[in-house]
């Protein structure tokens, strides 16, 4: 009996990194414009096309490991291109890794502040779009369709909704992105820099509904550059510079030692090395 409880509590994996690589290749003509993100959309290149003049091979992620169990919220810092969104597509599914394996338990999903709804389409039109991607039915999207434009707070000042999502500033764009997946309840949630947009009101309600996907089981990664933010939705953080993990442990822990990174202090040695 003692036995049986004792696994019972066990902690449980929802994502493996093991010893990962993302490698990504950029065509050294017209490669001057855009962030390293933009240029992972770009078609991979193998073989011959590899050795062509002007090709060259970007090292995003290097050898990062880790365990993400159930009922955790992660955060992933770092500076600029130091991978972290990077990180988050290959968790998706949506990049290959060069080396190295990615397990995941369930079904991740990721949100980022450009994942693309229709411009065109009224906001209305984009909940029920978004909710289908996410893997709702429209039986629960209807249901939930009047929670989802409170939550966004898109009508807060005018009937915002029933316009064209191109009328929409960035942050309330990023906020109407933000209450269609909180809607549903995610085995592995991958938020890309949702919470980083919005008033000190919406950052609040948005940190109180992943605090209650993770009573739910669910597993919340955040990228943001934000540290309020991290400091207020995550119990812990991985801290990726360069494309290599350089600490992973409680949040408060691992912000210190960035913190002083960042105004001038000493690196740490990767966590692979």
């Amino acid at each position: 009996m003692a036995d049986h409880l004792l696994r019972a509590a066990e902690p449980v994996p929802t994502v493996v990194a093991d010893h990962v690589d993302i490698v990504y290749r950029v065509n050294g003509t017209g490669g001057g414009r855009g962030s390293a993100t933009a240029a992972l959309n770009r078609i991979l290149r193998r073989g011959q096309a590899e050795k062509a003049a002007g090709v060259r091979r970007v090292h995003a992620v290097k050898n990062v490991s880790f365990v993400a169990y159930k009922g955790e919220a992660i955060g992933l810092i770092g500076t600029n291109g130091s991978g972290k969104s990077t990180l988050l597509k290959a968790v998706a599914g949506l990049l290959p890794v060069e080396r190295g394996r990615i397990y995941t338990d369930g079904q991740p999903s990721l949100l980022g502040v450009n994942a693309a709804l229709m411009g065109d389409l009224t906001g209305e039109r984009n909940v029920y779009l978004g909710g289908l991607a996410m893997g709702m039915s429209r039986e629960q999207i209807k249901e939930r369709y009047q929670q989802i434009v409170d939550f966004s707070g898109i009508n807060d000042k005018g009937d915002f909704i029933s316009l064209p999502m191109r009328t929409y500033s960035s942050g309330m764009g990023s906020r109407l992105r933000f209450s269609i997946a909180a809607a549903k309840d995610h085995d592995v949630l991958l938020i890309d820099e949702a919470l980083a947009t919005g008033d000190a009101k919406f950052q609040r309600r948005s940190a109180e509904r992943i605090e209650e996907m993770r009573g739910q089981a669910g597993t919340v990664f955040l990228v943001s550059h934000s540290n309020g933010a991290i400091r207020d939705t995550c119990g812990r953080v991985l801290w990726l510079e360069r494309g290599e993990l350089l600490m992973d442990g409680p949040t408060e822990e691992v912000m210190k030692e960035y913190e002083a990174f960042t105004k001038g202090g000493k690196k740490p040695r990767p966590l692979a090395a």
